[in-house]
């Protein structure tokens, strides 16, 4: 079904039954864009996929699941899913949070706070480039973010000591009109700590506000082009 509908809407869609198969097309075919069951065959499910091509990529995943518990939909978000629909849905629900998603994926990152222009910015030894939308650790090694992580770390970067609250950054991230409990933000912000607070950068950069949301406390120095 998911087949048709998106073949006839003008896309290209390599459909495969289980995780080798994913693996295969992946290596085969220019991929934008995954939508993942939750549930397959083989021995694997779905979040075993997201995080496996988390290690890798911040190649957009969205999952479809027979489950609407929010915990299965915050599990999934920390692995690393860009978005997650509940079945049963709407054929042009799921064709309107993929373009979403690869908006946010492609386009430039937001720019609803000041106007500022995409200038790398530097902190405590790492490089955040918007316009590569690459992030650097201080020793040289690209650090791989999803689309959200790096979104959220871009904002809170340019105003190191502002307090943001979740639906702030839910809203200059993901759009005014995105629903999604608070702990997607949450969930998103552990992921980030691990991957630039963790082994041989231990210093905190984001911390938590009590009550209110978090804080970027990383010390920045001079922007370059």
């Amino acid at each position: 079904m998911l087949t048709r509908y998106f073949e006839n809407e003008g896309y290209q869609v390599s459909a495969v039954a289980d995780g080798q198969g994913m693996r295969d097309a992946l290596q085969r075919d220019a991929i934008d864009i995954v939508l993942l069951d939750l549930i397959l065959g083989g021995g694997e499910d779905g979040l075993m996929l997201v995080r496996e091509v988390r290690t890798s990529s911040d190649m957009p995943i969205i999952m479809l699941s027979g489950r609407d518990d929010v915990v299965d939909r915050i599990v999934g978000l920390e692995m690393g899913a860009d978005d997650y629909i509940a079945k049963p849905f709407h054929l042009r629900e799921v064709l309107a949070r993929l373009h979403s998603v690869l908006r946010r994926h492609h386009a430039q990152p937001p720019q609803a706070i000041d106007g500022e222009g995409e200038d790398v910015i530097r902190f405590n030894g790492w490089l955040l480039n918007p316009r590569e939308r690459r992030l650097v650790a201080p020793e040289g090694t690209e650090v791989a973010l999803t689309t959200g992580e790096f979104d959220i770390l871009l904002v809170m970067a340019k105003h190191p000591g502002r307090v943001f609250s979740r639906d702030r950054l839910m809203n200059l991230t993901r759009g005014r009109h995105y629903e999604a409990p608070d702990r997607v933000i949450d969930a998103q912000i552990s992921r980030l700590r691990k991957k630039i607070e963790a082994g041989k950068h231990p210093a905190s950069l984001i911390k938590s506000v009590r009550g209110v949301g978090y804080v970027f406390t990383g010390q920045a120095s001079e922007r370059a082009s």
